[in-house]
């Protein structure tokens, strides 16, 4: 994939439906009585393979271009796979569904491509087997492949050692299938989706700080979900608008979830020129975003931020590369264990574009205002670096080419052509 650098983007966008969401809306409709109407569904990779998941479980999923109708059986609904569950890519669909295999009656296992298999998979089988669930990586690495013998759980309080809002909900949907109260404690406060959600849906979920709980034995009921535009998605358009000269973007119906907004909050900090309109703060909160090129500073991003903007870093990081003084980010480990190791991947290569950057063991130092100019790229199969290094490419000085670049399918299949558009 062959970038050229534009000037003057403009026009309205919808990005995609978010992909946290459209997740658990398919699983949750699965597990709800009766039918759940999704629209604004994500169609990427990722959450197909959650409906072919459901689907090998015996849920009848409806696709209409969009529109999904999940017609759900109920919380021990579920059927014996007929065939190995393959998640693919997605690291959501592994570790929410294993909390939910590790309560039914009967055997499963998971798999997925090279990636999803070196992803760590302890994080969700450590609390699980504390809940007498029967789950082994099969390679003996805690990795993908999974082999889940399910079966009643007990209750348990967990304290997680990472702000994981997939390890927590991992543990939250095991605790519907246990015996008692299921609790989890996060070092900070990671996206609350599953909450939001499952409550929507008749659960009784209640939090207090960065603790949730849930009460064993729901019934849920089908509802009709509106998934918001990703914010994840949204990024790339939010950072090219401010980077990008002469530019201004209406981003619409975006999720602005606090949980997930950090991108935001940094943005604000960094100088940019954002304004919130149509807010709604119903349900998932949602705002269109009015996005104008802007003269970007340095900042320093870590801490409790982190986990609410943990997917947008290698955005940021191209956005320091750009702005003027250093930007450093730091406690954010985690980026180690995502598609790639990303610090170590935006540091790579965002050196070959002449960057002064250099990666530390929970982030990056970058000293930004440098020239920039067009190199080969290598996304490492990793949707949310060819993303970012696309916007790159819109500023750089010469061509700038992606190894990989169709990897954005995993999450926003239509990515180029709506970039292009706003460009036209």
């Amino acid at each position: 994939m062959e970038i050229k650098k534009l000037t003057n983007l403009h026009g309205e966008l919808t990005v995609p439906g978010d992909k946290s969401i459209s997740h658990r809306a398919v699983m949750f409709g699965s597990l709800a009585k009766g039918t759940t109407k999704i629209t604004h569904f994500l169609e990427g990779a990722d959450c197909l393979s959650t409906i072919s998941c459901f689907r090998k479980m015996g849920i009848d999923i409806e696709n209409n271009s969009g529109e999904i109708l999940v017609h759900g059986k109920g919380l021990h609904g579920l059927s014996a796979p007929v065939d190995i569950l393959d998640v693919g890519n997605s690291g959501t669909t592994t570790r929410l569904i294993s909390g939910i295999l590790a309560g039914q009656n009967f055997v499963s296992e998971l798999t997925g491509d090279d990636s999803i298999q070196s992803r760590p998979m302890k994080r969700i089988m450590t609390p699980l087997l504390s809940m007498g669930a029967d789950i082994a990586s099969i390679k003996g690495n805690n990795c993908v492949p999974l082999r889940i013998i399910g079966h009643p759980l007990k209750a348990i309080h967990y304290d997680s050692p990472v702000a994981s809002a997939q390890v927590k909900s991992c543990v939250l949907l095991a605790g519907m299938y246990s015996d008692g109260i299921t609790s989890v404690t996060e070092p900070v406060l990671s996206r609350n989706h599953t909450e939001i959600m499952l409550n929507y849906f008749g659960a009784r979920v209640t939090s207090e700080g960065t603790t949730a709980s849930i009460a064993p034995e729901p019934s849920l009921f089908a509802r009709e979900i509106t998934v918001p535009g990703d914010i994840s998605s949204a990024a790339y358009f939010i950072a090219a608008g401010l980077l990008v000269p002469g530019s201004e973007i209406l981003l619409k119906n975006v999720g602005i979830n606090p949980t997930r907004d950090g991108l935001l909050r940094v943005c604000k900090d960094m100088g940019a020129d954002i304004t919130l309109l149509n807010v709604n703060m119903e349900g998932e909160p949602t705002a269109d975003l009015l996005v104008r090129t802007s003269s970007l500073h340095g900042t320093t991003v870590g801490g409790e931020i982190i986990p609410t903007l943990i997917d947008e870093i290698p955005m940021i990081a191209v956005m320091a590369a750009f702005a003027e003084g250093t930007t450093v980010i730091k406690d954010a480990k985690e980026l180690k264990v995502k598609e790639s190791d990303r610090i170590l991947v935006m540091a790579e290569n965002l050196s070959r574009m002449g960057a002064d950057i250099t990666p530390t063991e929970d982030g990056m130092i970058i000293h930004g205002g440098k020239p920039l100019h067009g190199a080969e790229i290598d996304s490492y199969l990793d949707h949310r670096v060819a993303m970012s290094f696309a916007v790159a490419g819109l500023l750089c000085d010469g061509p700038l080419s992606i190894k990989g670049g169709d990897c954005v399918k995993i999450s926003y299949p239509e990515f180029y052509e709506d970039l292009y558009r706003l460009g036209e």
